[in-house]
């Protein structure tokens, strides 16, 4: 089954560039991924740029309405995310939980649907 494990974190909450803790903190990423592809179940995974660049997008009445930026008011922003192919839900989340973000942030979990 598809799950996407969708990474939030608050801006400022985790290490930032060209600081001492960056380095290791993108080593991080790079040896999950590497798990990831040697166990075969990464199927994508992004890093996304910030909300400031986000559009929301919503039809209404037939009209399409157009807003900058996020539509959630939350304090944690989406800021990438991994899309995993595994056997099920226990092991998306051991997965999910080798993302570097989820020491300091949050790692939404959910399957994809499948739809026929």
């Amino acid at each position: 089954m598809k799950y996407l494990a969708l990474i939030y974190a608050a801006p400022g909450a985790g290490p930032d560039y060209g600081t001492p803790e960056f380095g290791p903190y993108m080593d991080g990423y790079r040896k999950a991924t590497e798990t990831y592809q040697r166990d075969g179940v990464m199927l994508a995974g992004e890093a996304l740029q910030d909300t400031a660049t986000a559009t929301t997008v919503r039809v209404r009445n037939g009209k399409t309405e157009t807003m900058d930026g996020p539509f959630a008011e939350t304090k944690e922003q989406l800021g990438g995310f991994y899309m995993f192919e595994c056997a099920n839900l226990d092991d998306a989340i051991k997965y999910a939980a080798m993302i570097p973000t989820a020491e300091h942030g949050s790692v939404e979990v959910r399957p994809i649907m499948e739809i026929e």
